[in-house]
């Protein structure tokens, strides 16, 4: 009941077209991140598969059906789509109250998800004199008064600083891992994520999981070395490719420190200096998208 499901989903205004023939999956037990530039139609996705927004064509499902034919939606589905739905003069708990007697839940959840993000304390405040961050968490409390099995949450990382961040990221890495299924848009958040579906003006760039971006990206170590074209002879008949990127400097790709130094060693070349490099989602996400936008 908790795979979500967009099928060549398209939404026009006029003759533009926002989100173009958009199609990918986010399973259950998974984080999915969805990133895109600003102005992508990550957004009006989420708009869509939540039934805010009708699509010109194509569907978005959760658990095979549209969100508006959902039995009781609200203890299957927690959003958050921005963290300024609140009366400003209400206190944060009594927000809380509104909406589970709204959606006929147990009162006793209100207290249950002020502790779950960390507004126990705080819960009496007025949201006016709420931060940023502390708006996001409330937003965040209210997708979770159902006991959701999918969260739907479009940047809810905005205004949270470092530790709030890494207390998110555990969050859902721990709600994943107990089965449930997230799509999350954030570029903060993307390191927590399982897999990745990447857009641009509207339509797919990349659907992988986050394992297999590491495998595609040039990751690897770059060696400093007045005997470059040496070294890289060297590599390569250990079957490592490499790439000369200055005059003494090479990167050997998808390869750890222990193997260079090993046919460094082999051949007799100094290595004056040698740094693994790691795997950068963003700068692959850049990578991507200014590809699909040189093909445009």
């Amino acid at each position: 009941m908790s795979a979500i499901e967009i099928q060549g989903l398209t939404k026009r205004f006029g003759d533009v077209a926002v989100v173009d023939d958009l199609s990918f999956r986010a399973r259950e037990g998974a984080v999915t991140g969805f990133l895109g530039p600003n102005g992508a139609g990550k957004t009006t996705t989420l708009r869509m598969l939540l039934g805010l927004a009708t699509p010109t064509a194509g569907s978005a499902t959760i658990g095979g059906q549209p969100y508006g034919q959902l039995a009781d939606p609200f203890r299957h589905v927690g959003a958050v789509l921005e963290s300024t739905g609140f009366h400003p003069g209400r206190r944060a708990r009594d927000h809380l109250r509104v909406l589970a007697t709204a959606a006929r839940l147990p009162l006793a959840r209100v207290q249950e998800v002020l502790d779950q993000v960390g507004l126990a304390e705080v819960g009496d405040r007025r949201v006016k004199s709420f931060s940023l961050g502390m708006r996001q968490r409330l937003g965040l409390a209210s997708a979770l008064l159902g006991e959701p099995e999918v969260l739907i949450l479009d940047e809810p990382a905005n205004g949270l600083d470092p530790e709030g961040v890494h207390w998110l990221r555990r969050f859902l890495r721990g709600f994943a891992d107990q089965g449930g299924t997230v799509l999350v848009s954030s570029h903060l958040l993307a390191q927590t994520v399982d897999e990745v579906v990447i857009i641009t003006r509207g339509r797919l760039v990349s659907q992988a999981s986050l394992a297999n971006l590491t495998h595609r990206s040039q990751a690897g170590v770059r060696v400093r070395t007045a005997q470059p074209e040496a070294l890289r002879g060297a590599l390569a008949a250990e079957g490592i490719a490499a790439e000369l990127v200055t005059a003494d400097a090479l990167v050997a790709l998808q390869t750890t420190t222990e193997a260079v130094g090993l046919a460094a060693a082999g051949a007799n070349v100094a290595i004056y200096e040698m740094t693994a490099q790691g795997f950068d989602l963003e700068e692959l996400f850049l990578e991507l998208t200014n590809s699909e936008e040189a093909v445009r």
